[in-house]
């Protein structure tokens, strides 16, 4: 069986991160941009990230500039933006596809672990979230539109 410690991702300063050492963790992986109309959801994510950190809990965000070319900065652009303007706390790794043929293989498996919309497994814009429980399995995808707060009840469940 795959979970999320089956996989390795680049962090956005370029090192390799080995996600086994998430494990015992609940994630919220996100794909996120710096000029999407649901950039403010930074602000939610890190206010998330400072409320659960202590109890196990950790988003990881992956820039993604695939839909509407709305992350077209550089490693250093995206970090700089990140902490300048929402002051995130949480890791940030490199930029990466998460549909098409260069697509992430940890995109990959979790599109196929929790389907969106009617069964479709492609993410279909900026600030899609999925949900990782502490063994490393996909528990649920969340919309773009989904408001970070929205997730609280299902992130206590986890912790």
């Amino acid at each position: 069986m795959t979970t999320i410690a089956d996989f390795t991702v680049e962090t956005n300063s370029g090192e390799t991160l080995d996600l086994s050492e998430k494990l015992g963790k609940v994630l919220l992986v996100v794909n996120t941009a710096s000029k999407c109309g649901f950039t403010p959801q930074y602000d939610g994510l890190e206010d998330l990230q400072k409320e659960y950190v202590d109890q196990g809990f950790e988003v990881i965000a992956f820039p993604c500039n695939q839909f509407g070319a709305q992350e077209p900065g550089d490693a250093e652009e995206i970090a700089n933006f990140c902490k300048l303007t929402y002051d995130t706390s949480f890791p940030l790794m490199a930029k990466v596809d998460v549909n098409g043929p260069d697509a992430s293989p940890l995109y990959d498996w979790m599109k196929g672990e929790a389907k969106g919309l009617m069964g479709s497994e492609g993410v279909k814009w900026n600030f899609t979230k999925f949900l990782i429980d502490r063994e490393g399995k996909v528990v649920r995808r969340f919309a773009p539109q989904d408001a970070p707060k929205s997730l609280k009840r299902h992130i206590e469940k986890l912790l």
